[in-house]
């Protein structure tokens, strides 16, 4: 097990360009099991989760060719179905959520599909029910065995039908927009996610020949096509990424440029943070965060306290409320945090409170951050990531505090953020990786 030994109170300065986005990586890597052409992905992040699934698909049989250090090209024409069968990809595919979105293509172009209950981060309940309910209104049966926790699902006949989602679910949407692609006649899904990822995978399959519209709706329209071809795909830089390195120029008082974000696919990420009291600089496709001593959170227009909730897209994503929690904590003023998703995802808000941050933890859900203004700076501890985007607003924490903190099971952050020591370490950070 890996941890960081983190001296805070340095100032960071320069340009930092984000990664591939992970969340669209998962979809879009799923996607390449649909065709057996060749399908070439740009700008893939080197994270954990993505060089799982990565290993998951070569060990189905996929051919996979590293062009280059964010390149890879996929060719599917030879599926091995019979490793479904073995122990090997359940525990491979039970270690990685974002596996559960295979079962799409598998379903659309093989009639048949297996997994093992997905794993993840475990910040409360993500269940299963917008995946299978909408297979099964496609035609798909499946059986659940409980005692070994494996889903077997039957597709051999997929047919196009309407459905209205019970949650606007993105990996629920994508593999379903997946498993449509290739159905019989014409499927309509209602209370689709619409969040740039499902954006661009849509577009990536339309690419390949599927036939879908109401991109970037909730409301997708997909006619059934008998096969896909290859295609060339580039990821949008990771949202999650450009908003935490906001948040960390805000809270370490730095002047940091993010280069190429696209910001007219960033949606309210940059007011929200603005609301937040922090200076941003649209430059063309770059924001310049200068050095802030001090940020002021916004009230509400009747003087109440500003409540940020996370909510679908084009809400505010749920990824980025640790970080807006953490950067709360050397605000002027007071912010309510609303976490509606997840109802473990603030529990780490007990480190920040040792930290000496100033915290109601209001109930699962609700956390109160009472500004300080940086007249009590937070001070070192050590402290244990409990997920990716809670250890990454820990590490935040760490690089603003007095002293050195040790953040250990560091492997979390691994699992969504690339070489993030190395490119702050660039930046003047003082972040030394340990075993």
């Amino acid at each position: 097990m890996a941890s960081f030994r983190v001296k805070g109170g340095q100032k960071l300065r320069g340009e930092i360009i984000p990664q591939g986005a992970k969340n669209e990586a998962l979809q879009v890597l799923c996607a390449v099991l649909l065709s057996p052409e060749d399908i070439t992905i740009e700008k893939i992040p080197n994270i954990r989760d993505v060089n799982k699934l990565i290993e998951l698909l070569g060990d189905m049989g996929v051919k996979i060719t590293k062009n280059g250090p964010e390149s890879y090209t996929f060719n599917a024409a030879n599926i091995n179905l019979e490793y479904l069968e073995t122990s090997d990809f359940l525990d491979k595919a039970s270690a990685l959520r974002g596996s559960v979105m295979i079962l799409g293509p598998l379903l659309a172009r093989f009639g048949k599909g297996k997994i093992s209950k997905p794993g993840g981060d475990k910040i409360g309940r993500r269940r299963m029910d917008t995946h299978f309910t909408g297979f099964q209104k496609l035609g798909a049966t499946f059986h659940y065995d409980k005692k070994k926790e494996i889903y077997h699902i039957d597709g051999s006949e997929l047919q196009g039908c309407y459905m209205l989602l019970d949650e606007a679910s993105v990996t629920g949407t994508a593999n379903l927009v997946m498993a449509a692609v290739m159905a019989k006649g014409k499927t309509t899904i209602y209370n689709a996610a619409c969040e740039p990822y499902i954006q661009q995978l849509c577009a990536m399959l339309n690419r390949m020949g599927a036939k879908i519209s109401g991109v970037g709706s909730n409301l997708l329209e997909i006619e059934g096509v008998a096969t896909l071809k290859g295609t060339t795909h580039t990821l949008l830089p990771d949202m999650i990424e450009i908003g935490s390195f906001i948040g960390l120029a805000a809270m370490t008082q730095s002047e940091i440029t993010i280069k190429d974000v696209q910001v007219d696919r960033l949606g309210i990420i940059p007011e929200i943070f603005r609301r937040m009291g922090i200076k941003l600089e649209i430059k063309g496709d770059d924001i310049h965060i200068p050095a802030q001593k001090h940020y002021e959170i916004e009230t509400f227009i009747d003087g109440s306290i500003l409540t940020i909730a996370d909510a679908i897209w084009p809400g505010f994503t749920p990824d980025l409320l640790s970080i807006v929690l953490v950067t709360a904590t050397q605000s002027k003023g007071t912010v309510l945090v609303h976490q509606k998703m997840f109802e473990s995802r603030l529990f780490f808000v007990d480190k920040l409170i040792d930290m000496g941050a100033q915290i109601i933890l209001c109930d699962p859900h609700r956390a109160t951050v009472i500004g300080l203004d940086r007249k009590y700076p937070l001070r070192g501890i050590r402290m244990t990531s409990p997920d990716i985007r809670a250890g990454v607003a820990l590490l935040i924490a760490a690089l603003s505090a007095e002293g050195t903190s040790v953040i250990d099971n560091v492997e979390q952050i691994d699992r969504g953020y690339q070489y993030i020591d190395q490119r702050l370490n660039a930046l003047g950070a003082s972040i030394q990786r340990i075993d």
